[in-house]
């Protein structure tokens, strides 16, 4: 079982976080720079602790140029749409 989510990144920010939605897609800022895929394994890092999975379980499917991203996350479909609920709403 899998999710596959849009994800909007802001690279080369202060720190790595999630920030909630953008534009109907998970807002994740990092540190790293869009350089030398440096940003895209920032990201992957970032989503794989947020939802408890190896960093091998997220693919980046789509966008590897693009601040707006496919991300697919391998694990629990509904322990990760559960965890993606959570994430997108920071206030809860």
């Amino acid at each position: 079982m899998s999710l596959t989510l849009a994800v909007h990144v802001r690279p080369g920010g202060r720190r790595d976080a999630i920030d909630g939605t953008f534009d109907g897609a998970l807002a994740v800022r990092v540190s790293a720079p869009p350089v030398d895929g440096r940003a895209n394994e920032a990201v992957r890092r970032l989503l794989a602790d947020a939802f408890g999975v190896a960093r091998s379980a997220v693919t980046i499917v789509g966008g590897h140029g693009a601040r707006r991203k496919r991300v697919e996350i391998d694990g629990d479909e509904a322990g990760l749409r559960a965890r993606l609920a959570e994430l997108a709403d920071p206030a809860s």
